[in-house]
Order: structure tokens, then sequence, then C-alpha cells
């Protein structure tokens, strides 16, 4: 994973690959919890090493003073820090308000801008007061992602200008005008400059995938961000070569730019603090939400919408750019092990002091490295995740709108057009309704409805009514959807006459048999009780008290409820099955535990999952004396080398009795072993290595010892995977990747390892945060 993705991307993407080193800072150690002073400490180092750059980048993009990137990053790192309701998030000057901040300084001037920002923070401190921040997150993803897509996109076709040695225009209509002649006659320097930087922040998350002691080297020099190596290199390579090359300017202290009454139109100045309070607040509660669905914490979005006022407020008074959330900030802040705010804080302290004291350091730095820098994080917000997401919900045209606009018109005019693509679409989308008219061998007829019922639809439900012969019994199911009194009264009315004629009628509803439509379009009981089916029916605990319970006849009846419910719908999948034979792409290895369903916890269906299930998710290894077993040797063998799986997750659980067993000494009770006690031997290795290093949750303490002894049984067993030869083989090729698990029953949450820091962190839920995102 690349250190600077879409804010997006980045916070959903965070746990998706649990093998690859975190993408920017030192990886927690892995003796045991460090104390929170600590923890914090480290993670604002890292994230500090991670602002300086993109704090200056971000100002040189929009053409403000460079020093008014640092001050903004040092207000929204101590300010929101401390004032914020979400202790884990890192603010400073946005990527997503780059275009409208550029827009103000061409128009306003530096220090009108800095008024507006002053302004923006005033109208969040009132929105802030007013609780109003839930409905901010109201906006659609389209929309939204739209936004940042266009603001990419815009940012990076001007800092390609910038790359090439020139200077980007006012607009990206005129960058894409300009850019032929500016490729025609590039800026060798600091092309060179630039390419290097790119090529480096490419490159530098990669170090640790290469072969053996260098794979080691590599993973240790990962640590160091990307975004610091890539500037560095840029600037030793401008150094080394004498390239004579437009570098940072930071003016004195003394000369830096305060805020300035702006002059123009009333109506222009209220809309453009709008805009940026706007802008600024849904990109922050967005982040703040994904955020703490990552820390696994619970924020206030109210007074995370004050404290970025009161960011923006002091920002704006000492000349900075406008603040909100960062997505790759807060990411590397949370990786990185921060426990409070104050890793927040203290990396606003950071920046302070490195703006005040190594002003002279930074003024080496060219600008074409800081442009690649912004390049590619502009590249970076257009996600291909997003796109793919937004067409599976058909709303491609909303975000292509918000882009197309973002980018011709600029970001307000733009989101105005996504907006009102929306509703178009909305309002499309409620005049469509679907009547389709089924007659049965046996002389019946069945009506079928999709989508809202509105008086738009009456001509269509009325043409398909017609066509039905006199007398025949009729079933009209509707789908569940918004029934208007106009559809209403012409169904009814059409049954009346039709009853009248002769003919049968039933009015349901696929949602729930037996229901009636009422004509707001709820749904009330009709005299056959309504049956739901669910995907599963609790056994345990709930049975009749009036009748003992029958465990053959429950198994009976669930077998019953799966032929008569679940078999229709997934038969052509199985039957496919039978044809094709079984393609697994994953091995799943996990305990014997009845509470733990495996299709359940991974949204999987047939032929997804090769499962192997023992009491302890065991793996014997090969050489431990008279426990070793050959049936899940031969499992794993057969995934590997016959099914040709592409990943083997190795899956604990809480309150796993073999673990507890394994702390009570079973395995090495006297006299002769129970077979449960030779098996319980294969987790000698996870004591020793409980005794060595024990495994441990990014985001919480552990519970208790056998807690403690379930998760480090699980990067043992991982360990002991890598013994058989099949494995270690494919694993080596780079063809086959190995996962840590652990699934917790009292809150439904799954944990995943990260190898790099022996810690497990939750995986968040990547539908909700991707929207929040």
């Amino acid at each position: 994973m690349s250190l600077h993705p879409s804010p997006a991307a980045q916070l959903t993407d965070v746990t998706a690959d649990s093998h690859a080193p975190p993408a920017s800072g030192p990886a927690p150690t892995r003796g045991g919890p460090r104390r929170p002073a600590t923890a914090d400490l480290t993670a604002s180092l890292v994230v500090f090493l991670i602002a300086v750059p993109f704090s200056l980048g971000i100002a040189l993009a929009t053409g403000a003073p460079l020093s008014a990137g640092l001050v903004a990053a040092a207000a929204g790192g101590i300010v929101a820090g401390l004032f914020g309701g979400t202790p884990l998030q890192v603010s400073g000057p946005s990527a997503a308000l780059t275009v409208i901040t550029a827009g103000l300084i061409a128009h306003y001037g530096w220090q009108a801008t800095c008024a507006i920002t002053i302004g923006a923070g005033l109208l969040q401190l009132l929105l802030g007061a007013l609780r109003v921040a839930r409905s901010a997150l109201a906006v659609s993803p389209a929309v939204v992602h739209g936004m940042l897509a266009g603001v990419g996109l815009t940012i990076a076709i001007a800092q390609l200008h910038v790359v090439l040695g020139g200077a980007p225009q006012s607009s990206a209509p005129a960058n894409l005008a300009a850019l032929p002649a500016q490729l025609a006659g590039p800026h060798p320097p600091a092309l060179a400059v630039g390419l290097l930087a790119i090529a480096v922040l490419f490159g530098w998350p990669r170090v640790s995938r290469l072969p053996g002691r260098a794979g080691r080297i590599g993973a240790v020099l990962a640590r160091v961000p990307a975004a610091l190596v890539a500037v560095a290199a840029g600037t030793l390579l401008a150094v080394v070569g004498h390239f004579q090359l437009a570098r940072v300017e930071l003016p004195s202290w003394r000369e830096h730019g305060l805020a300035a009454l702006p002059q123009g139109s009333v109506l222009g100045l209220l809309g453009a603090v709008a805009t940026v309070t706007v802008v600024a607040s849904v990109e922050s509660l967005l982040c703040a939400v994904a955020v703490d669905r990552l820390s696994g914490r619970s924020g206030d979005l109210n007074r995370e919408l004050r404290g970025q006022g009161l960011a923006n407020l002091v920002s704006g008074l000492f000349g900075g750019l406008p603040v909100a959330g960062g997505a790759v900030r807060s990411t590397a802040n949370v990786q990185a092990g921060a426990r409070s705010r104050w890793a927040a804080v203290l990396h606003g302290a950071w920046v302070l002091l490195a703006a005040l004291a190594f002003a002279g350091g930074l003024r080496h730095i060219p600008l074409s490295a800081l442009a690649a820098l912004v390049l590619v994080v502009g590249i970076q917000m257009v996600s291909f995740a997003h796109i793919r997401r937004v067409h599976r919900h058909r709303e491609f045209t909303v975000y292509l709108a918000t882009v197309v606009g973002v980018v011709a018109l600029g970001v307000p005019l733009g989101v105005v057009a996504g907006a009102f693509t929306a509703a178009l679409l909305a309002l499309y989308r409620l005049t469509r309704a679907h009547v389709d008219v089924a007659r049965r061998s046996d002389g019946t007829v069945e009506v079928r409805t999709h989508g809202p019922l509105t008086f738009v639809a009456v001509p269509r439900l009325a043409r398909a009514l017609t066509s039905i012969p006199v007398g025949a019994a009729v079933t009209v199911c509707h789908d569940g959807a918004f029934l208007d009194h106009a559809a209403y009264e012409a169904l009814h009315s059409w049954r009346a006459d039709h009853i009248a004629r002769g003919g049968r009628v039933a009015l349901l509803t696929n949602h729930q048999d037996g229901a009636v439509l009422d004509p707001d379009g709820t749904i009330r009981s009709g005299t056959a009780a309504p049956h739901r089916h669910r995907a599963w029916t609790p056994w345990v605990g709930h049975h009749s008290l009036e009748q003992p319970d029958d465990p053959h006849g429950r198994l009976l009846d669930g077998v019953r409820g799966f032929q008569q419910h679940t078999a229709p719908l997934i038969r052509p999948e199985l039957a496919r099955l039978a044809r094709e034979g079984q393609t697994p792409s994953q091995l799943f290895l996990t305990c014997a535990d009845s509470r733990l369903v495996t299709s359940m916890i991974t949204s999987s269906g047939p032929g997804d999952l090769f499962t192997v299930r023992n009491v302890g998710n065991l793996v014997p290894a090969p050489h431990e004396p008279g426990a070793a077993d050959d049936s899940v040797a031969a499992a794993v063998q057969y995934a590997v080398e016959v099914l040709e799986v592409r990943s083997i997750t190795v899956c604990g659980h809480s309150g796993c009795g073999a673990m507890k067993a394994l702390l009570d000494g079973v395995h090495e009770q006297p006299g002769r072993p129970t077979p449960l006690a030779r098996w319980l031997r294969n987790g000698r290795g996870s004591l020793a290595r409980l005794a060595r290093v024990p495994a441990e949750f990014a985001d919480r303490p552990v519970a208790d010892r056998i807690e403690e002894l379930c998760i480090t049984n699980v990067v043992q067993q991982l360990d002991q995977l890598m013994a058989n030869p099949a494995v270690g083989r494919r694993v080596q090729a780079g063809e086959l990747r190995l996962v840590g698990m652990y699934f917790d029953f009292a809150t439904a949450q799954a944990y995943v390892l990260d190898q790099a820091s022996g810690r497990f962190a939750a995986v968040p839920a990547w539908q909700e945060l991707a929207s929040a995102a």
C-alpha cells in the first residue's frame, strides 16, 4: 500500500494486506504493550515526518506562502487535537480544499483568504453548537467521491506543469490547454527531480519485499515515510547536481502575511465562507467517522466540528491554510499505535518547532519534488475501488457529473452539478416501475410489480391489469416499494371490478406473505399469519418450554426449512459447482467450536472456502514427537497443491476450550494420555511462544490469559504452517499468502494479524467505512 492513497481508499484499505508493512512509521514493538505516553510520542514523530512535506506541497498547489502550510498543520494538530471529538484524527491542510483555496487566493488575495478561513471557523463553531454534525453525513457518497476525484485530477494536472519546470495556470481547462506546449519543452533538471521523487514514492513501500537479507533490511527502511524519502532524494539530487531550480521560499516570520478584511461583494464573500465551511466540515466528519471505526472507538462529531472550527479560526488568524481532518495523517497515526489525542497535539508541536528552527534546511527543497508528491496524491484520489462501487450501485452518472463539473467549473459548481444529477436520478427512479404479467398453465395469473407505484406508473399498471382475462384467479405481488394513493385507487378499483365479474384477486407483498397493501405504502397484516424466513434459526436456548427438546427432530426441521426456502435460491449455483468441481481460493483453518460459523463471519457461500476444523485450530508440526497428525497436513497439501488456493487463514476465537485446557496442563497429565491430551500436545509451541513474545491487539488490551494464548496460538500456527514443504515453497514464490484471524464472540468483531507489528487489528465495517470516507 502506498503512502498517500485517497482519503477513502486509505481508510478502507488499511488492513487489506495483513502481510504488508505499515504504510508509514515504525511498527510497534513486539515485546509487550507500550505505555500510552511512549506510543503517542512515537506516533507523533511518524505523523510529523509525513505532515511537513505534505503541508508544503499543499501550500505550493494553492499558491499560498509555503509557511502557511506549516501554520495550518500546527494549528490543526494542536488545536483540533486538543478540542476535537475524535482523539486519533489528525488535522491539517486539506487536499480537498486545494482548488477552492487556490481560487480564493487568485480572486481575493492571500490575506483576504485568511479572513475567509476565520469566517469558516466561526461558522463551524456555530454549526457545532447547533449540533448539526450528523446532517453533513447525508451527502451522497457518489458526490463525495466524485468531488475528491475531480479535485485530485485538478491538482495532478496543475502540479504536472511544476514537475515539467513550468508554472500552473489559473484553472484546470487552462492547464490542459497549456500542457502540450509544456510537454514539448520541459525543464530537464526539474523533470529529473520530479521523476525521481515519483519513483521513490511508488517504490519505497516495496523495499521490504526484496528476498533474503535485503528484505529484512528493507522492512526496517520501509518504516521511514515514503513522502519524506522522496522529497529528500529529490533535494539530494538537486544539491549534488547543482541544478538551478525553483526552491522552497519560506518568508521571514516578520514578513508572514496575516489576515486582512477582504474587499468584494458581500454575497460572494459569504458564498466563499460557506463553501470552505461545507467542504472542510464534510471531509473532517466523514474522516472522523472512518477513523473511529478503524480504531474501534466512538467519538463526538459535534465536538469534532467545534474543534475544526477553532483550528480554522487559529489558522486563519496566524496566516495559515484552511484546516480539515486528513485521512493520510490519521491513518498513519492509528497504524503507528497512537493511544490518545496527545499524538496529534505533539505532531503539531513538532511541525511548529520545525517551522521556527529549521526553516533554513527547508529552503533547499526543490519545488518540483513537492509538486511530484502532490501530483501522486492527486492521482491516487481517483480511486478505482470507488468507481467500481459507485457503478455497482448505478450511480456512476452522478460520480461522472461531479468529476467533470469540479474539473471544468470548480468545486462549488461541480458539487452542485453532482447533487443536481443525483436528484434527477432519484426522481427518475421514483417514476420507474415495472409491471410483469405471467399466465400459468393452470389458468391463474400472477402480476408482479417492481419499484414505487406512483401516479406516474398508473397508466402502465392499468394497461397490464386490463390484459388479464375476465374471471381469472389473480395474485398481485408488490415488491414492497412505495405505493401512493393514485396507484392504490387504481389497484382496488380494478380488483372490485374483477371480482364483480367472477374473478378472484389477492394483493400481497414479496416481503411478507399474507400482508395487505395500505394506500400509504405500509404493510398491514391480513388474515393469514405472515411468515418470514430467516437465514438461520437459533437452536440452543430457543426450544419450547412446554415440550422436551428433540435434537433429531430439530435437525430434520432445519433440513426441511433449507429444502423449502434456501435450496431453490442456491440450486443453480450448486448445479454449476457439481458440473465444474470446486475451485476455492481460500483454505480456512479454524476451531471446531460450534459457535464459530465460518460462512457467516466471512459472508461466503458454496465453493468459496476449503475448510479444515479441529480442536484449537492447530497445525501439527512434523517434529512434535508423538503428537503429529497427518489429517491436517493432508488437507493443507491437497488445498495448496491440487486446489492451488492463494490464501490460508488460521482463525482462532475467544473463550477457546482447547487453549484453556493447555493452560491447565491437560496435555501433561500423568498416566496414559487420552486422545484429547495427545492432540493438545500440538499446542506446546504456542505455550512456549506465550512465555517469550505474547501477541497483542492494536486497539485494546488483552482481556485475560486465555485470550492472550488464543491470539498467540494463531501466530504460532502460521509459523508451523510454513513447516509444510508445499506451503513454504509457494509462500517463498509469492503465490500464497498466510493470514491470521481472531474472532471475538461477545462483540462479533473479527481481528486480522499485522505480521509486521505482531498485533491484531479490528476489521472495520468496510461498506459503512467506505461510505463515510
